[in-house]
């Protein structure tokens, strides 16, 4: 049999990574591209390119806003699947960059759902579409069959990729399909955003860098789960039969709250909350330190409330279903910030007396 070739967009991000890990592991020979730019972003893949055998992970500079480098790429490579990765995927960053998320996440994905039509190339295409398109549902959990609400620039840039791949499936035959992926995490996150921002955090005012962590909305409610398990069910969804669209989540939600005092009780510390609105705080009990403050410029112009999913689809499906859970996520995710803080007595196992 020939050996199968994958191409990732985005491949040097959290899912990315993963991902190159994945395929490597099912023998695939994996491409990815990548942003020139002047810093060397590619800390994620340095040990999986060493340990990549007969040298089959391999990176060609592109980009998402260039078409030629996109039909460039893929003459070149000729993959057999293809995962759109690659996006301004920072929520609420979108609202300051509203035309470059657009160009990015919307235009991008159509430029190259264009190069693989226009290049007649048979591969399979994985588009990673978002819970954020959901945004302001009114119906909890959501499935594939909820009707969307963009609440956000991002959301609205993914929207439009999402019709385009559904569009260019009907009218020219391309195994395309949407992964609906509800929100996942794991070490890698980007340090922007709010669980990794949190974790982080936690190291810091640990070796008394930082104060405290100050955070926006509180009690919004996120359906969390696992990258790792999560880039499984995008490989998944291009070995089924058919192109077709997939709700990936765990289909339960807890909100940045509770995310915030599991992390705190990893180490020991409970929070309790004081105060209401922008004066709330977050206080140590044992020691009465504010650890936790509200500050409004991490609040967003419109806000997503609450997003659930029901991955029934997936599991009858594909037979893929989560299999880590809130509280474990939240403590593999401290537990490698301190580790990687050297924080964590790597001999023996267990956290260092200063925590």
């Amino acid at each position: 049999m020939t050996k199968k070739s994958a191409l990732i967009t985005g491949i040097t991000g959290q899912d990315g990574s993963y991902l190159a890990e994945l395929l490597l592991k099912n023998n695939y020979t994996v491409h990815g591209i990548v942003r020139r730019s002047s810093l060397f972003n590619r800390s994620r893949l340095a040990a999986i390119y060493r340990e990549s055998e007969a040298n089959d992970l391999h990176l060609h500079y592109g980009d998402l806003v260039d078409s030629s480098s996109l039909n460039r790429i893929l003459e070149k490579i000729e993959p057999t699947e293809i995962y759109n990765r690659a996006a301004q995927s920072h929520v609420g960053i979108s609202f300051d960059v509203p035309e470059y998320t657009a160009d990015v996440d919307g235009l991008g994905t159509l430029r190259l759902l264009d190069a693989l039509k226009n290049t007649q190339i048979k591969a399979k295409l994985y588009q990673a579409s978002t819970s954020e398109l959901y945004g302001k549902a009114g119906k909890v959990p959501q499935d594939e069959l909820t009707p969307f609400y963009p609440r956000s620039p991002y959301a609205a840039a993914k929207l439009f990729a999402y019709w385009l791949v559904v569009n260019y499936r009907e009218a020219y035959g391309i195994f395309a399909s949407n992964g609906i992926l509800f929100n996942h995490e794991s070490p890698r996150r980007g340090e922007n955003f709010v669980t990794r921002k949190i974790t982080l955090s936690i190291v810091s005012i640990l070796k008394g860098e930082l104060s405290h962590l100050e955070l926006g909305t509180l009690d919004v409610k996120r359906d969390w789960g696992y990258a790792p398990e999560y880039v499984d069910a995008m490989w998944r969804i291009l070995q089924y039969h058919r192109p077709d669209d997939f709700v990936i989540a765990t289909n339960e939600t807890h909100t940045v709250r509770e995310f915030v005092e599991e992390a705190f009780r990893f180490i020991g510390k409970e929070i309790v909350w004081t105060g209401v609105g922008v004066d709330e705080r977050g206080v140590d009990r044992a020691t009465d330190r504010v650890l936790v403050t509200i500050n409004p410029k991490f609040y967003r112009p419109t806000e997503v409330d609450i997003l659930q999913g029901d991955s029934s689809k997936a599991k009858a499906l594909l037979n893929w279903q989560p299999k880590t859970r809130f509280k474990e996520l939240v403590h593999l995710m401290v537990e490698a910030e301190l580790r990687a803080a050297g924080l964590v007595n790597l001999e023996s196992n267990e956290r260092i007396a200063l925590l």
